[in-house]
């Protein structure tokens, strides 16, 4: 009998962020040996994604001169300021048509491993969607499956990702990655959480 190909997936990283909050590109806050971006883009091309799309908006040009995005298709979202949701419209048509799965990674998440993204991967079945439930709730990353792509891109507006969640509660499986919810960083508080998670244990 004839094998079924494996599927192709596409790791989406969101690295468009204003970092008003902050005050400084958060892409390009220090850590480990590089920078957030950098490790965020560790993760994807550790999880053997066929493809890799980078959104970029808030500070392009500067990452483009500190980050490494070899093997990276970037995109360009210059309508950033209107949310992670526009990043995702902009990103969708640089998949390629073949594309099956598209996993969400955040840029300014750097706690995401490949591990993570391969249990969540592992768990999600034949579903069109599914999240990671951890220990103290639902995080990313997120894989969607080509079923939801026209959702996806016809996102907008802040949060909009996690209303179709809501909207489409019913068919979203969680998959139980253990641990916390790895932190996100949009203020200085946040960034040394992530560096305290960064230290090894005494």
């Amino acid at each position: 009998m004839p094998s079924h190909p494996e599927p192709r997936i596409a790791g989406l990283v969101l690295a468009a962020g204003a970092s008003r909050r902050l005050g400084s590109p958060k892409q390009l806050l220090p850590y480990g040996d590089g920078v957030l971006l950098d490790a965020v883009l560790a993760t994807a091309r550790a999880s053997g994604f066929a493809q890799i799309v980078l959104a970029l908006g808030g500070s392009a040009e500067q990452v483009r001169r500190t980050v490494d995005t070899r093997g990276c298709d970037v995109v360009d979202n210059p309508d950033y300021e209107a949310g992670c949701s526009s990043s995702i419209a902009a990103a969708m048509p640089a998949l390629a048509p073949d594309t099956d799965a598209v996993v969400l990674l955040l840029g300014d998440q750097p706690g995401v491993t490949p591990a993570t993204v391969r249990r969540l991967l592992a768990g999600r079945g034949a579903a069109g969607l599914a999240v990671c439930r951890y220990d103290d709730g639902v995080g990313h990353p997120f894989v969607f499956g080509r079923i939801l792509f026209p959702a996806l891109a016809a996102l907008y507006g802040d949060k909009a990702v996690w209303k179709l969640l809501e909207q489409r509660a019913g068919e979203v499986v969680e998959v139980a990655v253990p641990g916390p919810i790895p932190p996100d960083v949009n203020t200085a508080a946040d960034y040394d959480r992530v560096l305290a998670r960064l230290e090894p244990a005494p």
